[in-house]
């Protein structure tokens, strides 16, 4: 069965940095589109970034444009979200999840979703 495991959530400061790792098994990673979306305290779903299965086109939300970097290792059947210049804004319990597709549209369409890793940013 699909099963997405997030990982590499934690506690950082202003200006800091994490990497989020998403493991995924189940399926053929390299056929599918994945995403990362998050949730703060209260707030609704945002979708954050995603990458098409070849990582040929990637996604941001207004919110994490140049500081967020998706990526993805077929390879490794791997999903990260590179963290950079966080900001106490940023936190949140994000997710990865996959399409059902090779490309993405908006993070509606996603069909799995992981459990997810919390990220916390404060000083």
């Amino acid at each position: 069965q699909v099963q997405l495991v997030e990982s590499g959530g934690g506690l950082a400061q202003p200006g800091g940095s994490l990497r989020l790792s998403c493991a995924a098994s189940g399926f053929t990673f390299s056929s599918y589109a994945m995403s990362w979306a998050r949730q703060a305290p209260g707030k609704g779903l945002e979708w954050v970034s995603g990458i098409y299965s070849d990582g040929s086109d990637t996604y941001y939300a207004d919110s994490v444009k140049g500081r967020f970097t998706i990526s993805r290792d077929n390879a490794k059947n791997t999903l990260y979200l590179q963290m950079n210049s966080l900001k106490p804004e940023d936190t949140a319990l994000y997710y990865c999840a996959k399409f059902p597709t090779y490309y993405y549209t908006d993070y509606g369409a996603t069909d799995y979703w992981g459990q997810g890793t919390q990220v916390a940013v404060s000083s």
